[in-house]
């Protein structure tokens, strides 16, 4: 089962603001404070998860699988690939009806559900936010494009593999593992394993 939505902040927050877990539990490590407005001040209520890297994604899901006895993950490539062919629909509409990208967004994101929702009934999974998926190989992979892309970068093709520029400004050495400096257009989807 795939999200309707990419993961909007206020499901994130509940993650990044939950008590810390003590000490003789088995826990998930939550995110650092970033250092300035992750949301870029654009929408936090409503709104995507942005700016947060693989890592910090993935452990949401892992302290979501925990909360609610159910597994959470990011959807594979090649889940994320076939629910996109699908979702594109043999209709084909318009991109601008579904998908904010660099003509329609004013460069920023939007709130989730402000675009029609696509053949399966998704909202945004084109366009807005890049939304990481896992891969064989480990590589750091996004998908759908976002609002930064042209109207014929964002779809069931648009892909594009973290490089060193979306975290930057980080002055961190090593990089954080929770946020992207640099990566307002970066984003996360999760899927729910069935029993």
């Amino acid at each position: 089962m795939i999200g309707r939505t990419e993961l909007l902040w206020d499901a994130y927050d509940a993650f990044m603001m939950s008590p810390a877990p003590q000490p003789a539990t088995d826990a998930v490590a939550r995110p650092s404070r970033p250092y300035g407005a992750p949301d870029y001040g654009w929408g936090h209520r409503g709104y995507p998860t942005i700016s947060v890297a693989r890592e910090a994604a993935e452990a949401f899901c892992a302290w979501l699988s925990t909360q609610t006895g159910k597994r959470y993950r990011l959807p594979t490539e090649a889940e994320w690939a076939h629910a996109a062919s699908l979702a594109r629909g043999a209709a084909s509409p318009p991109i601008d009806s579904l998908a904010w990208h660099a003509r329609n967004s004013s460069g920023r994101t939007h709130a989730a559900k402000a675009k029609a929702p696509d053949a399966l009934g998704l909202y945004d999974l084109f366009g807005n936010a890049a939304e990481w998926v896992t891969t064989g190989d480990g590589q750091r992979v996004t998908r759908g494009g976002s609002f930064r892309d042209a109207p014929g970068a964002v779809g069931p093709t648009a892909r594009a593999v973290q490089d060193e520029n979306w975290n930057e400004r980080d002055p961190q050495i090593p990089k954080s593992r929770w946020w992207l400096s640099d990566g307002p257009f970066v984003g996360f989807r999760i899927v729910r394993e069935l029993p």
